[in-house]
């Protein structure tokens, strides 16, 4: 059996991700810092902040044949004014812990010669977004796919992005008042945010949780 470890998989496109994995028969490792009532697979519980410890997690948990770096934070802070604890955060668990993640399972994706990383970027990584720094991290993030798949490819490694668009729930909760939201959907493609019942239509793996918008970096 294949074992999968997915971050971020207490909720949202974490959440689908994992469950998909399960369907189709393979040992799923959910990650998060905190779960709710539905965990799927096996809990393991991690903080992404403390991305100096990713080594010793992977260490300790059964060879890993596919990551995917769901887990990320975003806050929304005014441009100017953004507290230098919520950049940090968001550096550790956007970028600093994907490449980390990426560091500890590869080798043994390697010894193997088979595996395959897929990361989830955002397409704010092309428009620009609210909260700046997410953004950056997100497109940060697809830079670093293109060179790890360039990198490990002849290895059998096969690393990927997808850039989905914004779900309607987090635009809300991110700007819960009307001129707000109307100023969050700017950035979105065409203008649409992802709404449940289209996820539930379209959530399988090779095609996309987020069905307003999806750009795959097949490299």
């Amino acid at each position: 059996m294949k074992t999968v470890l997915v971050t971020g998989a207490a909720k949202g496109i974490g959440l689908a991700t994992a469950k998909l994995f399960q369907d189709k028969g393979w040992k799923v490792l959910s990650l998060d810092k905190q779960f709710g009532s539905e965990v799927v697979g096996e809990k393991v519980i991690f903080d992404l902040r403390d991305f100096f410890s990713i080594p010793k997690l992977i260490r300790n948990l059964d060879p890993i044949d596919t990551l995917v770096n769901n887990a990320a934070v975003l806050y929304c802070d005014e441009l100017g004014k953004i507290p230098i604890d919520h950049i940090e955060e968001i550096l550790s668990v956007n970028l600093r812990a994907p490449v980390a993640l990426m560091d500890a399972v590869i080798p043994g994706m390697q010894g193997r010669k088979h595996g395959r990383v897929v990361s989830v970027g955002s397409v704010s990584a092309f428009t620009g977004h609210p909260d700046l720094w997410y953004g950056a991290t997100k497109a940060a993030l697809l830079n670093i796919t293109k060179s790890y798949a360039g990198q490990f490819g002849s290895d059998g490694i096969i690393v990927n992005a997808v850039a989905p668009g914004l779900r309607e729930r987090i635009c809300m909760i991110s700007y819960p008042n009307r001129e707000n939201s109307q100023s969050c959907k700017a950035y979105i493609f065409r203008g649409h945010v992802s709404h449940r019942k289209w996820r539930k239509r379209y959530s399988g793996w090779g095609r996309t949780v987020q069905s307003t918008y999806l750009e795959p970096l097949l490299t």
